[in-house]
């Protein structure tokens, strides 16, 4: 079905490396390995789950899809064309149409700008809405993040955290985008709070048709949202996959020690087998050789060593895909990968 879609933005081959400055005259001595070479596809009112522990590069691909940084390697497609090929004013259009929803609702907001200001503040200045017609609009936005009207005279500091980040995704859609990133936008919120903003989410995303990636470290609230869900480790994607398809049959070392990891409600569930991650991250300043993932995995091999696998089908023709040296040989161990 995927397939026949034409998808609303594609990542090619992208990568982003920060440098690492040193010495008495500060020069360049390294670069963070961010994002280490990564491809997917967004398709029109899909939500794309992007897991992964700190500092794999979630958040990084991100902002670079949202056009707040610039790739070091690498293409962004929108509708067909990449961002580099687009003029400063298709550019701007882009910042309407793909729009970001942060994680820390306090921070996100700035202090000194009532809710009015922080909401229609973009809809002037791109023309999205009159003076005329403003009020209405800011109205009409916090109606649909379920906020009362009398909150646009307000402060940040007003609202709770949940209101906080109702507002944040308010100020997403004050310019009609089409796909947002939300950045873990339910992580620094209550677990009751989390529910609702998921629902929220959703709900606008039906009602508004609009596309979601959806960065997040908790894999209920990810699942709970995601139709397909992408695991990243050291700036790679390891595993790709629908959202119920990866979570009933895990491939990926990787992507096992994650979903063993989350806690399960079913006391019959306790005696299930854990995959337990030896070792310590890798520093993404200096990234291991071959599968970045070797060091840690329970199956490595010599050439996990040696080689850097490409993400390939876990099956002939299937959409699940998984990058490993050792399925890509055709020598998984079935037993475990189904545990």
């Amino acid at each position: 079905m995927q397939k026949e879609r034409q998808p609303l933005a594609e990542i090619k081959g992208l990568k982003k490396y920060y440098p690492v400055r040193d010495g008495i005259i500060p020069h360049t001595v390294g670069f963070i390995h961010a994002v280490n070479g990564v491809d997917f596809e967004l398709y029109p009112g899909e939500t794309l789950g992007l897991v992964g522990e700190s500092g794999c590069g979630k958040s990084t691909i991100g902002r670079q899809l949202a056009a707040l940084e610039t790739p070091t390697e690498g293409s962004i497609v929108y509708e067909g064309q990449p961002f580099t090929e687009r003029s400063a004013a298709g550019m701007r259009q882009i910042r309407t149409q793909i729009q970001m929803v942060f994680q820390d609702p306090y921070t996100s907001l700035n202090p000194k700008k009532r809710i009015f200001d922080t909401l229609s503040y973009p809809m002037l200045y791109h023309g999205v809405s009159t003076r005329q017609n403003i009020n209405k609009e800011v109205d009409r936005l916090l109606d649909m993040v379920g906020l009362p009207k009398n909150s646009k005279g307000r402060y940040p500091h007003e609202f709770s955290g949940g209101q906080r980040q109702r507002i944040g995704i308010a100020r997403a859609l004050s310019l009609n985008p089409r796909l947002i990133v939300c950045d873990e936008p339910v992580s620094a919120l209550d677990v009751s709070i989390q529910a609702q903003i998921l629902n929220l989410l959703r709900d606008l995303q039906r009602e508004l048709k609009l596309t979601y990636l959806f960065i997040g470290h908790g894999l209920d609230a990810v699942k709970y949202i995601s139709d397909r869900i992408a695991v990243m480790y050291l700036g790679k994607i390891v595993e790709l996959a629908d959202a119920r398809e990866l979570f009933e049959n895990p491939v990926h070392p990787y992507t096992q020690a994650l979903c063993s990891a989350a806690p399960i409600p079913d006391p019959e569930a306790r005696d299930r087998k854990r995959v337990i991650l030896q070792g310590e991250l890798p520093s993404n300043k200096d990234m291991p050789s071959g599968c970045h993932f070797h060091s840690r995995c329970p199956y490595a091999v010599e050439e996990c060593k040696r080689s850097e696998p490409a993400l390939i089908p876990v099956r002939p023709g299937s959409g699940h895909l998984a990058a490993c040296p050792v399925l890509a040989q055709g020598r998984w161990p079935k037993e475990d990968a189904n545990a």
